[in-house]
């Protein structure tokens, strides 16, 4: 069955001006340079240490258009951050107000809106051309979301990574290592070709009715007991399963076991839908 949700947990953003693609040229991680109209990618907007204040979709509209989907968790802080360094640049931002929708399934491609971004099996609808009858909750979007590997930043997480830590260096165009100086640029560059990042972000899947703490920890399993480690990155519960996004040592042992430390219940790794680089 086709999935409709109401993607309540994303806010739309407008950027517009002469200067829109040359102020996030250097503002973002990923080249918006190449991305051509009717595109989008996942992208992140870093600080001076190279440390992820947002991740959002960059769209691009026109070529003095784009569309930023936050998740809403992340405004106003993400955006107060990307408007402190437009101060100087001919470029105005605006909230339109607008629907958002998800459709899950593999009729996805049926549905037309004002604007579409397809990816394999699920689509995002901004004003949808028809009035739909939502059959599914916001955390179906999210779980789809956590099992194919795109990081679910939050308020309580930002500033803690850099885009290695979220395994953004694997998703889309998110991060480019060819194009010139944005804001973080020298952590980032340091991390791939000095290889200083040692975390990643990995999936793990329980039958628990608890939701972890997010930026909380999960247990791993030493051969005197159990110890602490990793930063809870995003939780949902759906269908009776919590699917968890975890920020851990990114070199796991074979074998290695995780359990939840509120109720001991064991954590199985999913495996990731790309490989890490």
């Amino acid at each position: 069955m086709t999935k409709l949700i109401h993607l309540t947990q994303y806010k739309l953003i407008e950027l517009t001006g002469v200067d829109s693609e040359k102020f996030l040229q250097g503002q973002l991680t990923c080249d918006v340079t190449k991305l051509k109209t009717g595109d989008s990618t996942l992208t992140a907007h870093c600080d001076p240490k190279g440390k992820v204040s947002s991740v959002f979709r960059l769209i691009r509209v026109a070529q003095e258009q784009f569309y930023l989907l936050f998740r809403t968790d992340l405004l106003p802080a993400g955006l107060d951050q990307l408007k402190k360094y437009a101060v100087f640049s001919k470029v105005a931002f605006a909230e339109p107000e607008v629907q958002l929708a998800g459709v899950i399934g593999e009729n996805c491609g049926q549905f037309s809106a004002s604007f579409v971004v397809n990816s394999g099996n699920a689509a995002i609808l901004i004003n949808p051309a028809e009035r739909l009858e939502f059959n599914a909750s916001a955390e179906a979007w999210d779980c789809v979301e956590i099992q194919r590997g795109y990081p679910i930043l939050s308020a309580k997480t930002q500033n803690e990574f850099i885009p290695q830590a979220l395994n953004l260096q694997c998703i889309e165009q998110a991060v480019s290592f060819q194009k010139g100086c944005y804001i973080g640029q020298e952590t980032v560059a340091r991390a791939k070709y000095r290889g200083t990042n040692k975390r990643a972000m990995f999936i793990f899947k329980a039958r628990s009715q608890i939701i972890p703490e997010i930026g909380g920890e999960i247990e791993m399993r030493l051969e005197n007991g159990w110890r602490k480690t990793g930063v809870i990155l995003s939780a949902v519960n759906f269908g009776e399963v919590l699917w968890l996004q975890v920020v851990l040592n990114n070199r796991l042992e074979d074998g290695q076991q995780f359990r939840l430390p509120t109720d001991e219940t064991a954590l199985e790794l999913y495996p990731l839908p790309y490989e890490l680089v």
